[in-house]
């Protein structure tokens, strides 16, 4: 099964109309999609708007690979669960966030290997023909890391020293 998400803040039309589309045009029956508040109402694949918690976890268990935008909650529990995830950032001049950080969360996390990025619809198709090569990754620890903490506690502990 291939899960879609845009999250619960707000809806991502671009993201679901171009998963819909594909799974239309390839004759998909295994797409589930969480949409959030929307007026487009998918015609190809089943969809929520919301899912409870528990619901989201089963799903993203479930999958064989994730779809998403770029957002770290739903970036993280897939790295977490060793899911592999297509991603697709909101773009802030679209109004469909309030800056391009999602770009920028795109850009880094695909320049570390751990997503497949299309950058806009017109790259979405092409990745989702490619779905079959994405591979499952190890999962990722759901706690930071000692050398992050580490970082940290002497950052803080920095900051409290006066010269």
């Amino acid at each position: 099964m291939i899960f879609v998400t845009v999250g619960a803040q707000m809806p991502f039309d671009r993201l679901v109309r171009g998963v819909d589309d594909w799974a239309g045009s390839h004759a998909r029956e295994d797409v589930f999609a969480q949409i959030g508040t929307t007026e487009y109402q998918p015609r190809a694949i089943e969809w929520s708007a919301f899912l409870d918690p528990p619901a989201f976890r089963e799903r993203i268990e479930r999958a064989a690979v994730i779809v998403a935008h770029a957002g770290m909650g739903s970036i993280l529990t897939a790295l977490q669960c060793g899911k592999p995830i297509l991603v697709m950032p909101r773009r802030g001049d679209l109004r469909e966030t309030r800056n391009d950080h999602q770009v920028a969360t795109a850009e880094r996390f695909k320049a570390l290997g751990r997503v497949s990025v299309a950058m806009d619809e017109s790259e979405l198709p092409g990745r989702l023909d490619e779905l079959h090569a994405l591979a499952a990754t190890d999962p990722i620890s759901p706690h930071a890391s000692p050398e992050l903490l580490g970082a940290l506690k002497r950052f803080i502990h920095a900051e409290g020293k006066t010269p």
